[in-house]
């Protein structure tokens, strides 16, 4: 490694985790989205994509902000 060579810090890495983990809950509650025809159902994955994708926005919020603070 060279000297000005960072190890990533393990809240970061339980970040990135989050983030992935996020990012599939999407796709499959999209993918869920797309495959219900019932209207309850229809709204629920609604519900569900609005509340993944506001983690998701948090989340990267909060990885933007710990890179800030290494700048």
């Amino acid at each position: 490694m060279g000297i000005f060579s960072r190890k990533k810090q393990p809240k970061e890495d339980l970040l990135l985790n989050e983030i992935n983990k996020t990012k599939l809950a999407l796709e499959a509650v999209y993918s869920h989205f797309e495959n219900v025809v019932d209207p309850d159902l229809i709204d629920s994955c609604i519900y569900e994509m609005n509340a993944v994708q506001n983690r998701y926005k948090f989340l990267l919020k909060q990885a933007k902000a710990s890179d800030k603070n290494y700048c």
